[in-house]
């Protein structure tokens, strides 16, 4: 470090014993940007969820993994260790079973201040709506828009004491445009951004933020069967940014900058991770793409 002019050795010295724990301090702060904080996330057991969950802790919160997949829930928190993460069985769509799930972190760690409502379900992709049934229609909306619905009720039921806290709810490129997804599955997340932008107005007076994330197509096993692709496909699925493929662990990191400080002014809004998919027409225009 330069000294000051006029400045001794001595000095010197202890500008640089002062300047290091500075630094150090903001280097620790910076590599865990939630130490201290608490996070429920539904659908933690496995993918955006569980990747979430993974991140979360090594940033330094105490995770609460809400899951119907008890083994996979369980064989996660075991990984992250128990001072670090707990399982709790949660259906979404049972609201005893969403509160259950959030009062078990307050009671163990005495508040919540992160809610990831992240578990979603999809239906058989049915391309003629005549062919769509009621009942699994009614499936969907019960998971990714009740479910959102619960556990954003509940969370902010436990964030208000403090007054602060962030919600954060997974849409999807479906919640903004039309012809990805089935007609449930799109419904449900264009639905879960218009409940985003309402709870967000009413509990900003409160302190505490809501927004949603909404990720690209993930080549994952799920999305594999429910396009009907083979291995390979994945290349031949558009998408705006060349050389890059979007994976579980970028959506977890956008996450992390919802959850954390860093975003304490951003609420009410949709972070698309689409690499511009919902805002470009590669089919036409001065940048169109044969």
């Amino acid at each position: 470090m330069q000294l000051p002019y006029g400045a001794s050795l001595s000095h010197k010295r202890r500008y640089d014993v002062d300047y290091q724990v500075v630094w150090d301090d903001a280097h620790t702060r910076a590599a865990h940007r939630l130490e201290g904080k608490v996070a429920v996330i539904t659908g933690g057991a496995g993918g955006i969820g569980e990747s979430t969950a993974r991140l979360f802790s090594k940033h330094g919160a105490k995770v609460i993994i809400a899951d119907i997949r008890d083994d996979l829930g369980k064989s996660v928190c075991m990984d992250l260790g128990p001072e670090t993460a707990s399982f709790v069985h949660c259906d979404v769509s049972i609201e005893s079973d969403v509160e259950n799930a959030i009062a078990t972190a307050v009671d163990k760690y005495g508040k919540l201040d992160i809610m990831v409502n992240n578990a979603a379900i999809s239906d058989p992709p049915k391309a003629n709506i005549l062919d769509n049934d009621k009942a699994e229609f009614e499936r969907v909306i019960s998971v990714n828009l009740t479910g959102v619905f619960l556990g954003t009720k509940h969370a902010a039921r436990a964030m208000i004491p403090s007054g602060s806290g962030s919600i954060i709810n997974l849409g999807s490129v479906s919640s903004s445009v039309g012809g990805v997804a089935s007609h449930a599955y799109t419904s449900s997340k264009h639905a879960v951004v218009g409940l985003t932008r309402n709870v967000a107005a009413e509990v900003g007076r409160h302190g505490i933020r809501v927004n949603c994330l909404s990720p690209y197509f993930i080549l994952t096993p799920l999305t594999k069967e429910f396009f009907k692709i083979d291995e390979n496909a994945g290349v031949r699925v558009y998408s705006n940014l060349d050389g890059v493929s979007l994976q579980e662990e970028d959506v977890a990191k956008a996450a992390l900058y919802l959850g954390s400080d860093e975003s304490k002014y951003i609420s009410g809004q949709n972070l698309a991770v689409d690499g511009g998919f919902t805002t470009i027409n590669p089919a036409f225009g001065l940048f169109a793409r044969a």
